[in-house]
């Protein structure tokens, strides 16, 4: 089933390559999906439903993204073994886990505590010792950690969070979905290029759930 997964997400990378900038996926992103079994991270009634292209519920009003989105937000961090990496918007850890396969450091934020209790003890039980959770307001980023070599947002806001960019590495990259005022989503890679500067790409259209908390 995963090998399946794997060969309906390369196809919608090369149906969109002209929009995200890739042929195809790295071997990396490919290997890190390959051996993380998705069916850990979606409710027992969802599970034979884990590896279709499609996001499920989790609970609480929050979803796990469709593999395609997992796998392509992944891919534009364009990490490398000994980054350090925040996840804004955990659920249920599949994409931390995607993440701890291929850097040195994932620090992950949910707002649910639930589910951030539910993923930490998934993570832990799939023995990955390199992701930190914790329940929080991710707009906020996490400071105490920062800078980061990379940070991906699985919610979607208005705007671009001030805090993320401020904690992020000059050359790392931020990938989120940005909602605009018509309350449509786009993908956008961010790169920092120094200290005050910043180049925005837009890629492909999506749909997310809210960035919530305290702004």
């Amino acid at each position: 089933m995963r090998d399946e997964m794997i060969r309906v997400i390369e196809e919608h990378v090369r149906e969109t390559c002209s929009e995200i900038g890739r042929a195809s996926l790295s071997a990396r992103v490919i290997a890190a999906l390959r051996k993380v079994p998705r069916e850990y991270f979606v409710p027992p009634g969802e599970a034979r439903w884990a590896y279709s292209d499609a996001p499920l519920p989790i609970g609480f009003g929050q979803t796990i993204s469709q593999p395609f989105i997992v796998a392509l937000m992944t891919e534009l961090l364009d990490t490398r073994p000994g980054d350090r990496v925040l996840e804004v918007g955990s659920g249920s850890g599949y994409q931390a886990a995607i993440l701890a396969e291929l850097v040195a450091e994932v620090y992950g934020i949910e707002i649910v505590p639930e589910l951030a209790r539910q993923a930490a003890a998934v993570l832990g039980e799939l023995g990955y010792r390199n992701v930190t959770l914790k329940s929080g307001d991710g707009w906020h980023g996490w400071p105490e950690h920062a800078p980061f070599d990379g940070i991906v947002v699985t919610a979607a806001g208005v705007g671009v969070p001030d805090p993320l960019l401020a904690q992020l590495r000059i050359g790392g990259k931020l990938v989120l979905p940005v909602e605009d005022a018509a309350g449509w989503q786009n993908l956008d890679v961010i790169e920092r290029t120094g200290e005050d500067t910043f180049h925005t790409r837009h890629t492909i259209a999506v749909r997310f759930v809210p960035l919530t908390g305290d702004h």
